[in-house]
């Protein structure tokens, strides 16, 4: 007899769990892509930040699992996007050797390498001036070396590298999740590109993490869910965020709270669906300098 086979039980046991693991494996990707975007404040696959309080992990910042995809809120936090195994990620700052731990980063985002940072760190000068000489103006950030040395340290090897010339500011929130995100060297900033997977190829552990608060002014690290997954990547707070005490407070804006305000007003080129988005005026950094503070 003629006409259409009818599928057996274990046919259509099989024809479900297929799809099943399809739509599995469609979700994972969906994750992975919003996590290399959102590493608010990070660096490699995962990103970025300013992805956790305010989103659920706010994987801020990279990138990495978003300023780590920040919580279950509408706004992700910033993050990066590399994630490292606890136990075997890089460690904190050893202070009676005087020397820092940079591992490398093996999560796949693009690497603009130049090289490690020098290990051996000094926590003198206390503090260090930041210089952003950015398409909008100066924003200027006092480093707390003495409390984050690694990280201030990292920032200076970039800074003297030129990392982070002619990159641009990719992740913009909203007044409920106040800070634009910066620091991967290869984003576009056009609303279109799956920024925010772009870093240094090296990770560091966080730092001055002990009662940390993001309130307006604050410069903190991007990262993944994951700890020790610090890159380059950094957003700066223009309002109060509650995020959980999982980003390095690197340091605190001086001067440019006024740019950052104004880049807010405008809003972004298209929200990402968490309420953050590629900056309408766009912020270019020009150059970075980092002196010592007597």
């Amino acid at each position: 007899m003629g006409g259409k086979a009818v599928a057996t039980g274990k046919d259509r046991q099989k024809q479900l769990a297929r799809e099943h693991y399809e739509r599995q494996m469609q979700r994972r990707l969906e994750r992975e892509q919003k996590a290399k975007r959102t590493a608010i404040i990070g660096s490699t696959v995962g990103v970025v930040v300013v992805v956790g309080g305010v989103v659920a992990a706010i994987a801020f910042m990279s990138g990495g699992d978003t300023p780590t995809d920040a919580a279950a809120s509408p706004t992700a936090a910033p993050q990066d996007t590399a994630s490292a195994a606890a136990t075997t990620g890089p460690k904190p700052y050893d202070a009676a050797a005087g020397t820092c731990d940079y591992a490398a980063d093996t999560t796949g985002g693009k690497v603009k390498d130049v090289g490690l940072p020098p290990k051996k760190v000094k926590t003198e000068p206390a503090k260090k001036t930041m210089t952003f000489e950015t398409n909008r103006g100066d924003i200027v950030v006092e480093l707390d070396n003495a409390k984050a040395p690694c990280t201030t340290n990292s920032l200076e090897h970039l800074a003297e590298k030129n990392y982070y010339d002619g990159s641009k500011c990719h992740r913009l929130g909203s007044q409920q999740f106040p800070m634009l995100q910066c620091g991967d060297p290869f984003a576009k900033a056009d609303g279109k590109s799956q920024d925010g997977s772009g870093g240094p190829g090296y990770v560091m552990a966080e730092e001055n993490l002990k009662g940390a608060t993001y309130k307006r002014g604050v410069m903190a690290m991007a990262k993944t869910q994951a700890p020790g997954t610090t890159g380059s990547q950094f957003f700066l707070v223009f309002g109060d965020i509650a995020l959980p005490p999982q980003y390095t407070p690197v340091g605190t804006i001086t001067k440019g709270l006024d740019i950052l305000d104004k880049v807010s007003k405008a809003g972004v080129v298209a929200d990402a669906g968490d309420g953050t988005g590629a900056p309408k005026q766009s912020v270019e950094i020009k150059d970075v300098t980092i002196a010592g503070k007597s």
